[in-house]
């Protein structure tokens, strides 16, 4: 029988970036996973137009902070030494519009965040992005949730640093 060679987890990906809580462990958990294969990492952060402004609207103060996330991202990916490009998009949905995105650029895998929540009652909510994506993506789907320890951080002193450590020093022995 010949050996198999390992697989290789994509050739592209798309990062679904939000602005929230786990940004940076989809940043470094893409990276990580490109480096490997020197593959090619496309960062997508979706503005969500609600239906009272036009979709062509400028939405100055939300491009402004989704450029500065789309730069952290590529800042990242250079420590890396890892090929990142940035787009910003707006649009009315946004898993719609990473669905969209990633069959355009022709990605084989999205990763995408997920914070750890609780709805009122104390069980765990996934929000509606994820499942949308799940059912919708024609590739392969990474989701990365933050630890429960680092959620909790968050809320308390308003970092996930521990979370990222944990989880990125887990997959490089502690190395980038």
């Amino acid at each position: 029988m010949p050996e198999q060679l390992p697989r290789v987890p994509f050739r592209k990906a798309v990062l679904g970036l939000n602005g929230g809580p786990t940004d940076e462990l989809v940043i470094h958990l893409g990276c990580q996973l490109a480096k490997v294969s020197n593959a090619e990492l496309v960062a997508i952060h979706v503005i969500e137009v609600d239906w009272r402004h036009e979709l062509s609207e400028e939405l100055t103060s939300e491009n402004e902070a989704a450029s500065a996330l789309l730069d952290m991202a590529e800042g990242i990916a250079e420590q890396y030494k890892v090929k990142l490009t940035g787009d910003l998009l707006q649009a009315r949905e946004v898993a719609a519009a990473l669905v969209d995105e990633t069959i355009e650029v022709g990605a084989d895998a999205i990763i995408v965040g997920l914070p750890y929540r609780q709805r009122f009652g104390g069980e765990f909510a996934i929000g509606d992005a994820i499942p949308y994506i799940f059912q919708n993506a024609p590739c392969e789907v990474i989701v990365v949730r933050e630890p429960v320890a680092s959620s909790t951080d968050r809320q308390t002193t308003g970092s996930n640093k521990t979370g990222i450590r944990q989880f990125t020093g887990a997959l490089t022995g502690g190395r980038l």
